[in-house]
């Protein structure tokens, strides 16, 4: 079971001498309609404890994603090592309200060799080619599907979630956090954790999108991938699970802090 005792210890803290490049600096890739998802990740990656967050969006974007949140960095979308070239940059997350083929860009940022949250469109793009993305990706990835992103990339395996998520991950090479009810995060040559530290108002737009963020703000801190995705689900459960009824996707981001606070 996912409880503190695992991960506690692991969590970032910043350093009295630090500055904000010692917190990590998390990259975005935002989509041109569903400007909501990118915006989440980004505010959740910040309250995690990065430093700083850039997103980057198209064009005909960009002024939607600077009218937000004025402590999150826009920049328009070019070529994808551009955007990642600074070594500061150390952290990504794609796939959030992105749409289409975008298998070229999602294979892009994972040739920079970040720390990768990958979700939502940038698993979708890879609908029956499992082994394309596999190829690419590195220990230091995770993959956040829901059951049915899930199936599309790796088809139907065989066993309950928890061996579903083990097998997921031996083909991935890094790690599988396979949502639901009890989320399973799994990764390879190691025990999987099931998270059941959530609660049904969990089940809200944009949810996700938080959950993939909290992950990537952990990783930009130095918090390696598999005890960053069983941390951020139990924080992201928990600060769920203390709002309690008409929970939104924005009270998840703001619930961060205090949850962080009582960690530590």
């Amino acid at each position: 079971m996912n409880e503190p005792s695992l991960w506690k210890d692991q969590l970032p803290r910043p350093r009295p001498d630090g500055h904000k490049y010692d917190r990590g600096h998390v990259v975005v890739f935002g989509g041109a309609r569903l400007t909501g998802a990118a915006r989440l990740a980004a505010q959740a990656a910040m309250r995690a404890g990065a430093g700083l967050c850039t997103v980057v969006a198209p064009a005909e974007a960009v002024v939607v994603y600077r009218s937000d949140a004025p402590h999150v960095m826009v920049e328009e979308w070019t070529d994808i090592p551009a955007h990642l070239t600074d070594p500061r940059r150390n952290a990504a997350i794609i796939g959030p309200g992105l749409e289409g083929d975008i298998r070229a860009d999602v294979l892009a940022v994972l040739a920079t060799r970040r720390p990768t949250v990958l979700d939502a469109g940038a698993l979708t793009a890879f609908a029956g080619d499992e082994g394309g993305l596999c190829a690419a990706l590195h220990p230091d990835c995770v993959l956040t599907p829901h059951e049915g992103e899930f199936e599309r990339l790796f088809g139907v395996l065989a066993g309950d979630r928890v061996e579903k998520a083990r097998a997921a991950a031996e083909k991935a090479g890094g790690v599988v956090l396979l949502k639901g009810a009890d989320t399973v995060i799994a990764m390879p040559r190691h025990d999987p954790v099931v998270n059941r530290h959530a609660t049904p108002y969990l089940a809200t737009a944009g949810a996700g999108d938080v959950l993939a963020g909290l992950i990537g703000g952990l990783m930009a801190q130095g918090m390696g991938a598999f005890a960053a995705a069983c941390a951020g689900a139990w924080i992201h459960g928990e600060a769920a699970r203390r709002f309690g009824p008409g929970l939104v996707a924005p009270d998840i981001v703001a619930g961060i802090p205090a949850v962080l606070k009582d960690l530590t």
